[in-house]
């Protein structure tokens, strides 16, 4: 990130560090973090653009991509070798992985690619480490797996703001809130919630950051965190589960003790031993229900259901998703589709484009000729 900024940020933390917050400074620390979100992200701009040619070339294939994240040996290529058989390189030192291997894990019929990451450090959103690098990779997956082991707890939070720093935001819901932005007028400001966080005052105060001209609606009780996240345009919102790996070398009952403290701050976590491939089945489990997948089976007319290669798609899709799945001649000749399973008010229904689907339902789909 260019020196200028960074020097600005600093300064600005500084100012909020040593600025009581109370009811007189509220407006004044919000602009203060709004203007050290814009600035971050003006940095990450320059240093994308002086950084071209670099990184990790990947092409995303399969059902879904899922990557694993965490510090140096956590036991990230162990854990890819065990759940894809992908031969990534193992050893018992720091940065054993330099670049991203990916790999290919089959589960009930979706075809999941694993991505073994270059271990990420503290300092790594400002660039150490290739921590950019890792870090843009971390955006562009599905759901990511926070690894650390059994001992090192306290790696979890490291991460977490590392992650955070750079705009990627984990079991997060994004904001529903609505920016229209104008030519003239100045900030109008709706709700259609109560707001317990914010006033009008303070809405505008970060809101003037990013524009001049907008009607604003809320839709959400926002914090103001969330409502500076909402102007910005580099955030991700994504699923993340916590590995604990090396479980086989700690007692139970500390592992328990882990499990708990991290289940109270919300986490969803799935202890295992990689190397002795203890509970993967569990992970598996957890990764595919993570990404929301579902499973359809296809019923050609006259024909049984298909239930070797289902169609795989996610939570909330349509009959709609499924014909452009197959190709896009099924949802321009769409007539009507049957559905028998859980979606389904009665076996065999009839049902149009926009009917959500269910996992394991079974669907055949009628088009003109």
């Amino acid at each position: 990130m260019d020196t200028s900024i960074e020097k600005q940020i600093k300064e600005i933390e500084d100012e909020i560090f040593k600025t009581q917050k109370n009811k007189a400074t509220e407006h004044h620390i919000g602009k203060l973090k709004a203007k050290m979100a814009r600035l971050r992200e003006v940095g990450e701009k320059r240093s994308s653009a002086g950084a071209k040619g670099k990184g990790f070339s990947i092409k995303k294939t399969g059902d879904a991509t899922v990557g694993i994240a965490g510090f140096p040996s956590v036991g990230k290529s162990t854990l890819l070798n065990q759940l894809t058989a992908a031969g990534s390189k193992v050893g018992d030192y720091d940065f054993t992985t330099l670049e991203a291997i990916p790999g290919m894990m089959k589960y009930k019929g979706a075809e999941i690619q694993i991505l073994d990451l270059p271990g990420l450090i503290v300092g790594a959103s400002k660039g150490k480490g290739r921590g950019r690098e890792v870090i843009s990779a971390v955006r562009s997956v599905d759901l990511l797996l926070l690894m650390i082991d059994a001992f090192n707890l306290q790696q979890i939070d490291l991460i977490e703001k590392e992650l955070h720093i750079a705009g990627v935001r984990l079991n997060q819901k994004k904001p529903d809130i609505v920016i229209s932005k104008k030519s003239y007028g100045g900030i109008i400001i709706n709700s259609t919630v109560p707001l317990t966080y914010l006033n009008e005052l303070l809405i505008k105060s970060i809101a003037s950051e990013f524009v001049i001209n907008a009607d604003i609606t809320l839709r959400d009780d926002l914090t103001e965190d969330q409502l500076i996240d909402a102007f910005a345009q580099n955030r991700v919102y994504m699923s993340a589960l916590v590995v604990i790996n090396k479980t086989d070398l700690v007692a139970s009952d500390v592992v328990k003790n882990v499990i708990n403290r991290l289940h109270q701050r919300r986490w969803d976590v799935c202890a295992i031993s990689a190397k002795n491939k203890e509970n993967l089945d569990h992970l598996r489990e957890q990764i595919f229900l993570h990404l929301r997948l579902i499973r359809i089976f296809m019923k050609p007319v006259g024909k049984k259901a298909d239930y070797m290669q289902p169609m795989i798609l996610r939570e909330g899709q349509t009959v709609a998703d499924a014909c452009r799945y197959i190709h896009r001649d099924f949802h321009r000749n769409f007539r009507y589709a049957s559905v028998w399973g859980s979606s389904a008010k009665h076996s065999g229904q009839k049902v149009g484009l926009e009917h959500v689907l269910k996992d394991q339902d079974v669907l055949t789909i009628i088009v003109t000729k």
